[in-house]
């Protein structure tokens, strides 16, 4: 079966089990992804969820929120929350959702937005550029913080 990249209003019936993952993936509380999944259904926000699918799986995920939990609160949207299954990694999947919501909110007039990491060459991969550190709330190193134009 193909995989399927979706954004989060386009299946909304899936919301529950995608605040799920993310939880899953990620241990932040399912409520928090709720709060940012329901404010971007009723149209409150453009900061948008995307998933990966295979069938009705979801394989690989991420988000836009205002800031990813660090003290550049300035520097907003945030992709947050990139994940891919292992046994899925390595096949573009993660570029490909990456891309999605860049170009999502770029139609929505927002540019640029920004990605917190400790990944080095990855991102760089898919367009992102080193802009700064920035310290990640309860972290003992900063992180590298990436823009995207």
């Amino acid at each position: 079966m193909e995989l399927q990249y979706r954004k989060l209003r386009d299946i909304p019936e899936m919301k529950d089990a995608a605040a799920q993952w993310f939880h899953d993936m990620w241990g932040v509380p399912k409520e928090a992804y709720l709060e940012c999944m329901d404010a971007y259904l009723a149209g409150e926000t453009e900061y948008g969820w995307y998933v990966c699918l295979d069938g009705d799986k979801i394989v690989g995920g991420l988000g836009v929120i205002d800031n990813d939990f660090h003290d550049r609160k300035d520097l907003a949207p945030n992709v947050c929350a990139v994940y891919v299954i292992e046994k899925y990694r390595c096949r573009g999947i993660a570029g490909r959702l990456l891309d999605m919501a860049v170009e999502d909110q770029r139609a929505h007039g927002i540019s640029p937005v920004y990605l917190l990491t400790d990944h080095v060459g990855f991102y760089e991969r898919y367009g992102w550029e080193f802009f700064c550190e920035a310290q990640g709330e309860g972290e003992p190193e900063p992180s590298r913080l990436y823009i995207h134009k």
